[in-house]
């Protein structure tokens, strides 16, 4: 008998830097966070993801793109969901010291979704 891991879609709005660190990891993981960046931060919903890549990455960055990738459901359990404003404001908390583990427990690739400019 085949045994199906059950996964939760999750996505995470990135500008073109961190999406080329991802390109090189063959859009399988995560990078390393930057000292100043404690927490990895992906949302639960894909409008939310669009709002932050639209509003916020291009406005920084030039470009702003969402991706959508999937992590074992059971894992994801340690992280509890964070409203982070309104009610489909939802995210999870990795902290830094986490996301090689949690990298770990991607299952298939990591895709782009949406790109803005």
């Amino acid at each position: 008998m085949i045994s199906q891991q059950a996964t939760t879609t999750l996505w995470r709005p990135t500008g073109p830097k961190e999406l080329e660190l991802v390109g090189e990891l063959d859009w399988r993981a995560w990078p390393p966070r930057l000292p100043e960046q404690p927490i990895f931060y992906p949302v639960l919903n894909e409008d939310y993801a669009v709002k932050i890549a639209r509003d916020w990455n291009v406005k920084h960055d030039g470009a702003g793109f969402v991706t959508r990738f999937e992590v074992d459901s059971d894992f994801l359990r340690r992280y509890p969901i964070r409203q982070a404003g309104g009610e489909t404001i939802l995210e999870l908390w990795v902290p830094a010291e986490e996301l090689e583990e949690f990298n770990a427990h991607i299952v298939g690739k990591i895709e782009v979704v949406h790109e803005f400019r």
